[in-house]
């Protein structure tokens, strides 16, 4: 792919997201690095670097995530996929508090949740922080494909 068609193809997927992490919800620039794009289905899966399988993610969370899909559910033990932020909507599996905590309400939610380690003590008191400055609104997450 050309290197204009690359650019080109990232500012889409921040401009989707709104310039926030796609799975914990983080503003890029609350960040203490520059968001990535991440592969929702990772190429070695056979996932191809086109719009629709493309997500924004924070370090922390693309880290975590790797080239994973699926993770082991702790209740049950059964392996269900992670949250796809182009297919499923944020709200459906994960709620927001405004002290910075991310609760689960779905098997989804919470393999997702874990695997990307989204309550760790400093990315909760960032996202705290995002919420106080009002940059991040607990009531207004991402619905698949970016959508408010």
């Amino acid at each position: 792919m050309a290197r204009v068609q690359r650019i080109d193809l990232r500012g889409r997927v921040i401009e989707r997201a709104k310039k926030r992490c796609e799975y914990c919800q983080l503003p890029d620039d609350d960040g203490w690095a520059i968001h990535e794009v991440d592969h929702v289905i990772a190429r070695k899966h056979g996932g191809k670097t086109i719009l629709s399988n493309l997500a924004y993610a924070c370090i922390p969370c693309n880290r975590h995530k790797g080239t994973d899909i699926s993770s082991i559910e702790p209740q049950t033990g059964q392996v269900i996929q992670l949250f796809n932020p182009r297919t499923q909507r944020w709200g459906t599996h994960f709620q927001l508090h405004p002290d910075g905590t991310i609760t689960s309400r779905t098997a989804v939610g919470r393999v997702t949740a874990l695997l990307l380690h989204f309550n760790d003590p400093i990315r909760m008191q960032i996202r705290a922080d995002s919420i106080a400055t009002g940059k991040l609104n607990p009531r207004t997450t991402l619905r698949a494909n970016g959508q408010i």
